[in-house]
């Protein structure tokens, strides 16, 4: 099992993108996962339904299951916010995670960057970001892609993406 982050700045194009390259994996014959970081308080059941009551009423954990899928939602109820390393404990296993976010973790991430957002690299300041997607040049000894290539974009991914072992263990020793 191996993981990449997508890390880039709000509004570069990093769920598109996504959504773009999940599909020419699956064509490929993977199995893709991906781990989304929010900053704001989010919602993914529908209030006034029973799993949404379940969580205003205290439960700490409501998992909703169908004939199509099941859900586990986790209130924190206060307790600190989960490390991505702990977050991966809890996938099932595939040949490739997606990490959207968590742009401040040590584990290997891929820079998505769009001219237009005003905004400047982030890569000579992170350590962690090992290639770079983007539709401008830059100067830099950092495999590149063009955000619009997504054949290219896809191999480059995949190719810096590392065993789930080293992210625990970068994670461990506090990288």
């Amino acid at each position: 099992m191996k993981l990449i982050g997508l890390a880039g700045w709000s509004g570069a194009g990093k769920t598109t993108l996504l959504t773009q390259l999940i599909p020419h994996w699956t064509a490929e014959g993977l199995r893709v996962s991906t781990i989304k970081h929010a900053h704001h308080k989010f919602d993914v059941d529908v209030p006034g339904k029973d799993s949404w009551l379940h969580r205003q009423a205290g439960a700490t954990e409501v998992l909703v299951a169908s004939g199509r899928r099941w859900a586990l939602m986790h209130e924190l109820r206060k307790a600190p916010e989960p490390r991505l390393a702990e977050l991966l404990h809890k996938m099932s296993r595939v040949d490739l995670i997606v990490v959207e976010g968590f742009k401040a973790d040590s584990h290997p991430k891929i820079e998505v960057h769009r001219a237009a957002n005003g905004r400047p690299f982030m890569f000579p300041q992170d350590p962690a970001i090992v290639g770079l997607v983007s539709d401008t040049a830059a100067e830099t000894t950092l495999p590149v892609a063009h955000i619009d290539d997504i054949s290219a974009v896809a191999r480059l991914v995949k190719a810096s993406a590392i065993g789930i072992e080293d992210v625990l263990a970068r994670e461990a020793a506090g990288a």
